[in-house]
């Protein structure tokens, strides 16, 4: 395991404000994860903030006006996500949210051509990863009868397209698992959905391309994508229903947007 992806010691930033709910966000150091972070925050949450980059975490908590925790781990990473989430301090440990947002795309190649190793980190992070930090929070939440869980999942989970059957099929995973949580989780009182974006500005065609910038920057040429905020404006809408109602599932697309294929562009 890389420097990077060893787990951290806990950053606290003042303790938890008692008359406020935890949540915790994975993938928090950038994208959605950072905006779904700061739009909680805007609601008065104690933040639990983790990701793999210790620099990107420290200057998200510097910005924060709530009571916070870093946790520095590979959601990939089964022992450090069951020992970090488990050494968590007393005072933190009832999660009221769960955002699992923590998810790649590797590539963008047809089957025969594909890299097993992109293969390999699409199931780890986005199936594994959210199983991982699932299973670990789920006990406080059932103990205490409550609790909501929210997956951010993707399009490419409803429709496959050509040179991303592993993507899609992680994101149809992740579809799957959360409507088998949420059945499961039905007794305990618990609220389980997903949001599935359509095309997000992000570094996540940065990430697919390897960092080649000038075809990541192609992915929203001619048109005008989500942005990070908008898909974080879906989770404060979830979160902010009363009790009894659960916005199970979400898709949102931009306008140029009709599917996972058809987009329309200009110029």
């Amino acid at each position: 395991m890389s420097a990077t992806n060893t787990p951290k010691q806990a950053t606290i930033a003042a303790q938890p404000n008692t008359n406020q709910p935890i949540a915790m966000v994975t993938g928090a150091t950038s994208g959605i994860g950072l905006a779904t972070a700061k739009a909680l925050a805007g609601l008065g949450y104690n933040l639990i903030i983790t990701g793999r980059r210790a620099d990107r975490l420290a200057a998200l908590q510097a910005v924060l006006t709530v009571p916070s925790l870093v946790l520095v781990f590979d959601v990939a990473d089964r022992e450090a996500v069951k020992s970090t989430i488990a050494s968590l301090p007393e005072v933190w440990q009832s999660i009221d949210v769960l955002v699992n947002n923590a998810g790649n795309a590797h590539g963008l190649a047809s089957s025969e051509n594909a890299d097993l190793d992109d293969w390999d980190a699409m199931i780890d992070i986005n199936v594994k990863g959210l199983l991982y930090v699932t299973k670990a929070v789920l006990p406080q939440m059932v103990s205490r009868q409550t609790g909501h869980i929210i997956n951010i999942s993707s399009i490419a989970g409803r429709e496959t397209y050509a040179n991303g059957a592993v993507y899609c099929a992680s994101k149809a995973a992740v579809d799957r698992i959360t409507t088998g949580m949420r059945i499961d989780l039905n007794p305990h009182n618990i609220k389980v959905a997903s949001i599935a974006p359509g095309m997000v500005d992000t570094e996540f065609s940065l990430v697919r391309f390897k960092g080649d910038a000038e075809r990541a920057g192609n992915v929203y040429k001619g048109l005008t994508p989500l942005s990070a905020d908008d898909v974080a404006d879906a989770v404060v809408y979830m979160v902010t229903r009363p009790a009894h109602v659960n916005i199970a599932d979400i898709l949102i697309l931009p306008t140029a947007q009709a599917s996972a294929t058809v987009v329309k562009r200009v110029g």
